[in-house]
């Protein structure tokens, strides 16, 4: 039997004291939020950028976070102001977002947040019916594309949509609360795992441009 949206909620504050403020949506309509926190003027913006897979960044309640995960079903950004954290899951039904106070390891929570998503389901055990929608379309029939260059084409071409990727990554890196800015978080907080892997993904980076 599916749990209220006010009883999940309020078990899930009680699981990890970090989170403090908590709203469930269904579609882009709050139906639950917990007193201290109103983000009605935020949903919109919020869903359509989660929808969108491409946002580096949500705006909550005038705070800026930065994207540290961006999948289908779950989102998680950070403050690298130090102003806590956003962490968010999805079903077909519900959508979950709470707010982290800087304490909070928004990573470890996203867990707790989508069984709380689990428990409110009225479909039992949540399937990912996007699963599909993440394969490229061919951009002459809108089939699945194979990987392969048609044998039409003269030469092989690079993918608008990956390039088009390409170009918001290098505009993250441009960003100074983008890729420096993690950095430079990740640096201040002394976390020697994302140290260590950030420290080969640089090796790597050099490996592959020769330098």
């Amino acid at each position: 039997m599916p749990v209220d949206p006010a009883t999940a909620v309020y078990n899930l504050l009680q699981s990890d004291p970090n989170i403090i403020a908590a709203a469930v949506i269904k579609g882009k309509e709050i139906i639950y939020t917990t007193d201290n926190w109103d983000i009605s003027g935020d949903v919109d913006r919020v869903v359509s950028s989660w929808m969108g897979q491409n946002a580096q960044f949500i705006m909550v309640s005038g705070v800026k976070y930065s994207m540290l995960q961006m999948e289908s079903e779950r989102l998680v950004a950070i403050s690298l102001k130090g102003e806590g954290s956003i962490c968010a899951a999805k079903d077909d039904e519900h959508k979950l977002i709470c707010y982290l106070q800087p304490d909070g390891d928004a990573r470890g929570a996203i867990m707790d947040v989508q069984r709380t998503v689990g428990v409110m389901s009225t479909q039992g055990p949540y399937l990912d019916s996007s699963a599909q929608m993440g394969q490229k379309t061919s951009q002459m029939d809108g089939a699945p594309s194979t990987g392969y260059t048609s044998s039409a084409s003269a030469s092989p071409s690079v993918d608008p949509q990956l390039k088009g990727e390409i170009q918001s990554f290098l505009d993250w890196i441009k960003d100074s609360e983008g890729l420096a800015g993690y950095i430079n978080y990740y640096l201040q907080q002394n976390n020697t795992q994302i140290i260590s892997e950030l420290s080969k993904i640089y090796n790597e980076l050099r490996q592959i441009f020769g330098v």
